[in-house]
């Protein structure tokens, strides 16, 4: 994701004044509650867990999730690259590659 990208959704933010509004505690519900429409996408779908006709509905939902989660971490003083960085970094290491390749278990089974 791109500075402008973020900055995009912070001006659209900012251009309404709804900065007042955004909290942590609501910020976190309206990602969850966002992540549940994207999950709504497969309900009922039983054995279907292929995404091609469902693409523009996923791509609606997903967009929310990432908008919300921007306006997390510019509320939280969070630098989006930075944590997803150490996250990367903290995951390399529950899951080294000669452990986890190929395998879907937690690293506590590994």
């Amino acid at each position: 994701m791109t500075k402008e990208t973020i900055e995009q959704v912070l001006q659209f933010r900012d251009e309404r004044n709804w900065k007042q509004f955004h909290n942590p505690k609501d910020l976190a519900i309206s990602i969850s509650l966002e992540a549940a429409e994207l999950l709504e996408v497969f309900q009922w779908s039983a054995e279907d867990v292929r995404c091609e006709e469902k693409k523009d509905k996923i791509r609606e939902e997903l967009a929310d999730v990432l908008n919300y989660c921007i306006l997390m971490a510019d509320t939280c003083g969070l630098d989006m690259d930075e944590i997803i960085q150490e996250k990367i970094k903290k995951n390399a290491e529950k899951y080294p590659v000669e452990k986890a390749y190929g395998h879907k278990e937690k690293y506590t089974e590994l």
